[in-house]
Formats: structure tokens, C-alpha cells, sequence
């Protein structure tokens, strides 16, 4: 596993440990008022399925840490874990990939944990990785991830019209990057790098 800490104002991103995975299967939340769909996730209805597909997790994570995906959990100041964010689908020769991220409950979501997880995510991505390209996509019902997205310096690159399929709707799938010129730009002074 990767022995990383990246350090923000009110969280910090680390590697996830099996017990942890556990807690945001179990913690996990939907938000009837903002259904989207879960990739990453695992949430299942018994504790014996979560704590199973929890462990198949961690090792699916274990087992492909640094090699095409960087996953770490979201940790309050405390060290307790809320959520993960994940670097997935890494293409070194095009120095691309995409990003995705869970919140686990919802009373921790919309408190500004997700901006600064990908805020810390895209400097790792940027400045340590040396990617230049990361994507992100998200329904467009999404709408607090579509804003986290937006103020992180991504831009709307285009929908699939009519896409996701989510609670009886159907709704466009939303498609956005942001390059590593444009993060820098936004994020560092001239001379800083």
C-alpha cells in the first residue's frame, strides 16, 4: 500500500486500511434528494455482505494501489474516515486519468470535505504524479459534485444526452476535465513551482 499523507486545513488523505473500508460501507448514505449512481461504492443490505465486499474491496484496492489507480481514504482532523477519492483508470504514456470521490453520510457532505479532498487529490495528480490531464463525470442530477467541480478549476466538456438512469428519470451524463496548466494557474503564484 501506498505510505502517503496529504495534508489540507480540516481533512487529510491516506491510505485506507481494511477496517476503514468496512466503516464507509457501513456509513454509507443515499440522498433521495440527489440520487446518482455509485460506482465505486460498495452498499449492500446485510452486515455480513458489506463486511465480505468490504474485504474484497480492500484487496481489489491492495492489489492495484499505484498501478493504473491511486485510492485514499478522507479523513477528519480526528482521523476518523468519511469518505475515499480515487485517481482511477491511469494512462502514464498519455499522463491522463479520472477522478472520483465518495462522501459516505450524508451530514458530512456539502461541508466543503469533497472541495478540499479534490483540491488535495489534484495537486498530488499535478505536482507529484506529473499528470497533465484528469477527467471527472458525474449525472447531471449530481448537482453538489457538479459544483465541487466547477470551483475546482474543471471545465464542461460535453453530455451524453439522457445517459443515467436514476430513479425513474433519465438524466444527462456530464463530462469535464481540468489540465494541469489551468490547475497551476489557479493555484500557484508565478515562482512558486
Amino acid at each position: 500500500m501506498m505510505n502517503i499523507k496529504l495534508k489540507g486545513e480540516r481533512i487529510y488523505l491516506a491510505a485506507l486500511e481494511r477496517e476503514h473500508c468496512k466503516i464507509i460501507n457501513q456509513d454509507w448514505e443515499y440522498d433521495f434528494k440527489n440520487i446518482t449512481e455509485s460506482l465505486d461504492i460498495y452498499s449492500f443490505d446485510s452486515l455480513e455482505t458489506t463486511i465480505e465486499k468490504s474485504d474484497e474491496w480492500f484487496e481489489d484496492i491492495k492489489k492495484r494501489q499505484g498501478n493504473g489507480l491511486v485510492t485514499l481514504g478522507v479523513f477528519l482532523s480526528d482521523g476518523n474516515v468519511i469518505g475515499y477519492v480515487r485517481l482511477q483508470g491511469i494512462d502514464w504514456r498519455n499522463k491522463a486519468c479520472a477522478v472520483g470521490m465518495t462522501i459516505a453520510k450524508i451530514e458530512n457532505r456539502n461541508k466543503g470535505y469533497g472541495k478540499e479532498a479534490l483540491s488535495l487529490i489534484l495537486d498530488y495528480a499535478f505536482m507529484h504524479l506529473g499528470l497533465e490531464r484528469v477527467g471527472a463525470s458525474t449525472s447531471e442530477n449530481n448537482t453538489s459534485a457538479r459544483k465541487s467541480l466547477l470551483s475546482a478549476g474543471f471545465i464542461l466538456e460535453g453530455q451524453h444526452r439522457k445517459a443515467v438512469y436514476c430513479a425513474g428519470k433519465k438524466y444527462d451524463k456530464c463530462y469535464y476535465s481540468i489540465l494541469a496548466e489551468e490547475y497551476i494557474k489557479n493555484n500557484y503564484n508565478e515562482g512558486e513551482i
